[in-house]
């Protein structure tokens, strides 16, 4: 891909005056890029080995306040290091801004240089280490979906977020002659995205006045969750440059459709050369595979398990509303968007499922780590798969609900014992304590629509 560097090109772009500054970042659990700019002379000299952080960077909220509570870091053990190993493979420039390369980090434990098992990069190299065992490799996508407004970021926090214009004043959804006015900021993130090495493949508008839509090629798993995080920081850092601010909530306003993350999955040999879902002669009238719908069994069975790593924020619940094309049912059905798994790409290799139920603020890592887990667990234990379900879900009276609440989802990854067996007590007890600690912080703020409704009236 255009962008992608090796160390040895990297050298040659320092030498040449081409590159001054190398960012090293990894992700921290809100899926934001954390880490350092390098002048590109000490990363070669230094940082390409290693480089440091703070350990508190896997233990703050969306304020970057030290929560406490957490065993990997605190006051009391001092907060100390992680250190970020640079993977190389990651390594490209980033070409929205002048002489920079990026390059993605693990993080390994300062003393012992083991991988830290809460952080995101390695909850899911986790998953695909089994994955490997059982000689399969997962291949991934996630559409990205989010709002462009007329304002700067700066405009909109000095408006406190109210009385935004969006650069749309209508429904835009496939419109060519709407996208056109938008197409100063969208080519930019096109065109600056694929020279960072992200097979972009379209972008188009989206379901509501001022949303897009960007599409990235599938890849291996961890490729696809690199790609996801890079994109999502490109595309802000991108319309800032160009005046505009771009959000990511899943809900920004009561009347505005959600932003979604669509999170194609399938599974093939180690050698990425066979599909393990599609058989053709199986019997299906899409080509499922008997591994297919074990896998897809388990994302069922343990969808209220995974939930929180699909919905991580107090406004990602805000998202799931009938008729908004955001799933409130987590069953499966063929083609077929009212459904939170769809199956897509039926009589053909790419025969894939569909998760329609994560939001553009999840953590792509986390979020495809509890997929395979719940996956893997429906192949291990031959789950049978339920009928499909035909017609508008939304309507449907007994089937399975997504969780209404963080506070529901909080209590499911709790209690869930394949997401121990699977991701280990350590990283569940992490994360339902980082989903504790939001609901702690929301229940305790006064919102402006208690105040607009009770303020007089009460």
């Amino acid at each position: 891909m255009p962008g992608m560097m090796t160390l040895e090109e990297l050298k040659t772009a320092v030498d040449l005056g081409e590159i001054d500054t190398v960012i090293a970042a990894h992700t921290d659990m809100q899926g934001r890029l954390m880490g350092k700019r390098f002048h590109a002379q000490h990363f070669l000299e230094s940082a390409k080995d290693e480089t440091h952080c703070c350990n508190y960077l896997l233990t703050v909220d969306m304020e970057m306040e030290p929560v406490p509570g957490y065993e990997t870091a605190s006051w009391e053990k001092g907060y100390g290091d992680h250190t970020m190993i640079p993977d190389m493979s990651t390594l490209r420039r980033i070409p929205w801004q002048e002489g920079t390369a990026l390059v993605l980090c693990d993080l390994v434990d300062h003393a012992t240089h083991e991988h830290i098992p809460v952080s995101p990069r390695a909850v899911l190299k986790k998953q695909l280490l089994r994955l490997r065992e059982m000689g399969m490799t997962a291949m991934m996508a996630s559409e990205l979906e989010f709002f462009l407004f007329h304002e700067s970021f700066e405009e909109a926090h000095a408006k406190g977020y109210r009385d935004l214009n969006l650069i749309s004043a209508y429904n835009e959804d496939y419109h060519i002659f709407q996208t056109a006015k938008e197409e100063t900021v969208m080519r930019a993130i096109r065109n600056g995205l694929y020279g960072a090495g992200i097979p972009v493949e379209n972008s188009k508008g989206e379901a509501w006045a001022g949303q897009e839509e960007i599409n990235v090629k599938y890849a291996d798993a961890l490729t696809a969750a690199d790609n996801h995080v890079i994109t999502k920081n490109g595309v802000k850092e991108i319309a800032w440059a160009n005046g505009r601010a771009a959000t990511f909530m899943a809900k920004w306003d009561y009347t505005a459709a959600g932003s979604s993350s669509h999170v194609h999955q399938s599974l093939w040999t180690a050698d990425g050369k066979r599909p393990e879902f599609y058989d053709e002669g199986g019997g299906d009238p899409d080509g499922m595979s008997e591994t297919m719908r074990y896998y897809l069994a388990g994302l069922l069975r343990h969808a209220w398990e995974f939930t929180f790593f699909l919905a991580p924020n107090i406004n990602s619940y805000k998202r799931f509303q009938a008729g908004t094309f955001a799933p409130t049912k987590a069953i499966w059905s063929r083609d077929n968007r009212t459904a939170g798994y769809r199956i897509c790409g039926g009589g053909t290799k790419a025969l894939r499922v569909e998760c329609r139920v994560g939001g553009s603020d999840l953590n792509p890592y986390l979020a495809f780590a509890a997929q395979l887990a719940a996956g893997i667990a429906g192949i291990e234990g031959k789950y049978e798969l339920e009928p499909e379900f035909r017609g508008d879900a939304y309507a449907a009276r007994r089937a399975r609900e997504i969780p209404k609440t963080l506070r529901d989802a909080a209590v499911a990854l709790k209690r869930s014992k394949m997401l121990r067996a699977a991701l280990g007590d350590d990283v569940v007890d992490h994360y339902v304590h980082a989903a504790e600690w939001e609901q702690f912080e929301y229940d305790r703020r006064i919102t402006d629509w208690e105040i607009a409704r009770g303020f007089e009236r009460s």
